[in-house]
């Protein structure tokens, strides 16, 4: 099986590392600082990128100085200050609601494609995105009408909706990415969050709230570097690269549910009945919005 060419097993990892990355930030509440954190994953990962993308820096050298700035602006976005949004966000509210604001990512993403790209969804895929959304919404609310009501926004929620806007941006701006192997390109975009989160870094070196490491400290960083860092984002590009920005979005609804899954294997939670429930409907729209894509994507190549 050859799985870089299989982009919804591409992307069904990539947001489950993802989900787990949401934990991790929640984990790390009063263990790393925010700031640190962004840092030292993107400082781990670029030199990683570095020796992996080595061998092929000299043959892409001149592609890279056309297109710094696009790059650059790439690795700013997604990878550093989406993520401080992420962490900052879960210092301040609960993981709830950061499940809840990140279900809006579909709809954002396709709205700046239309916006940016005037790229047009079909009724169907309107209709797949609405069903997917509510099963977001159902697994983070608990399955509880009240619990969602009850919900009250704070200066995390605001954080988060920031960092939603920022990935998306990213995830539109994927549409342009100069052809450079996956090595160069994210050892490019890990220079970009890297140089990015020096200021935020200053940040938190300035307040000086560093408690002691332990063995937490290694286990967080080490799972943040290798999985949502490094494997999630190659496979994020390449799945995007398959199938475009707003239909590989749609896969982003099952971060709230694998983060679910995950808090009963990690956190021995009992799985309950809104879990299935919402699973059922983010895979059924999922399922309904690419069928619709696909087929849309069939006639136009017939059409044409």
């Amino acid at each position: 099986m050859n799985l870089y060419n299989r982009p919804y097993l591409l992307l069904i990892l990539t947001n489950l590392f993802w989900a787990g990355n949401t934990i991790a930030g929640k984990l790390a509440s009063g263990v790393i600082p925010p700031f640190t954190l962004t840092f030292m994953r993107w400082l781990i990962v670029a030199i990683i990128a570095y020796i992996i993308a080595r061998p092929h820096l000299e043959e892409h050298r001149e592609t890279i100085k056309r297109h710094w700035p696009i790059l650059f602006l790439m690795g700013l976005l997604g990878f550093s200050l989406f993520n401080t949004s992420l962490y900052t966000a879960l210092t301040y509210t609960t993981a709830l609601n950061v499940a809840i604001v990140q279900s809006a990512f579909p709809a954002v993403i396709i709205f700046l494609m239309f916006s940016v790209y005037r790229e047009r969804i079909t009724a169907v895929q309107g209709l797949g995105v609405l069903i997917a959304s509510i099963g977001v919404v159902f697994t983070a609310a608990q399955g509880s009408l009240d619990r969602l009501i009850a919900l009250e926004f704070n200066r995390g929620d605001i954080i988060m909706v920031l960092g939603v806007f920022l990935f998306s941006i990213y995830s539109i701006l994927l549409r342009k990415k100069p052809k450079l192997p996956w090595q160069v390109f994210l050892l490019m975009l890990a220079i970009g969050a890297l140089l990015g989160s020096i200021p935020l870094l200053v940040i938190d070196l300035a307040a000086g709230r560093y408690p002691a490491a332990d063995w937490r400290t290694v286990a967080l960083m080490t799972y943040v570097v290798l999985f949502p860092s490094f494997v999630s984002q190659v496979f994020w590009v390449r799945g995007v690269e398959l199938i475009g920005a707003g239909r590989a979005s749609l896969f982003i609804n099952l971060i709230p549910v694998f983060g679910a899954l995950l808090a009963v294997v990690i956190l021995g939670e009992v799985f309950q009945t809104y879990h299935a429930v919402g699973l059922v409907c983010v895979v059924g729209g999922i399922f309904l919005a690419e069928w619709a894509g696909r087929r849309r994507a069939q006639q136009s190549t017939q059409s044409g």
